[in-house]
């Protein structure tokens, strides 16, 4: 997979009704919530922003963060799923370091978290990965885990560069 085939654009009146028809495998259903009831959640709490994943011009995935800091000072990565028929090609890693950079570009933040259920491992997996870091902290039946990132501005070279990546 080519890492620049995928790509996210927010969910809009075009869109809004493939993120609906998604799926995830029988074993990840306990772990999120369908993507109508957070797209719905996104329209009553606007600091939400729902997003679109793309593969080859073809919606395979859903991703929403909320743009406002919440609990331990930080932004929240609600939702990340990519369909039970995408999954395993690098698409959720790929969606998560651009919307990882959008969050970080539009927002300016410095701390980003993630919480899952225990149990999904490959959430575990993914966010590993990407180098978030489980310091222990849970809220409900979830874990959080925290991605610290820097934004460097290097003036003589002109627009910021991001990272750890």
């Amino acid at each position: 997979m080519n890492k620049n085939q995928v790509k996210i654009a927010e969910v809009n009146a075009e869109n809004w009704y493939e993120c609906c028809q998604l799926e995830l495998s029988r074993e990840q259903q306990e772990f999120i919530e369908p993507n109508a009831i957070s797209i719905a959640q996104s329209k009553f709490e606007t600091t939400l922003k729902p997003f679109a994943i793309y593969f080859e011009d073809k919606i395979v995935g859903f991703l929403m963060f909320n743009s406002v800091p919440e609990e331990l000072d930080a932004y929240w990565v609600y939702r990340i799923m990519v369909d039970k028929n995408h999954q395993g090609r690098g698409i959720g890693k790929a969606a998560t370091d651009l919307m990882m950079n959008e969050m970080i570009e539009t927002y300016g933040i410095n701390k980003i978290i993630v919480g899952y259920h225990p149990e999904n491992h490959g959430a575990h997996r993914l966010y590993a990965s990407l180098g978030f870091v489980d310091h222990g902290d849970r809220f409900g039946r979830e874990m959080a885990v925290v991605k610290e990132v820097t934004i460097n501005k290097d003036i003589s070279k002109g627009p910021k560069t991001l990272g750890p990546f």
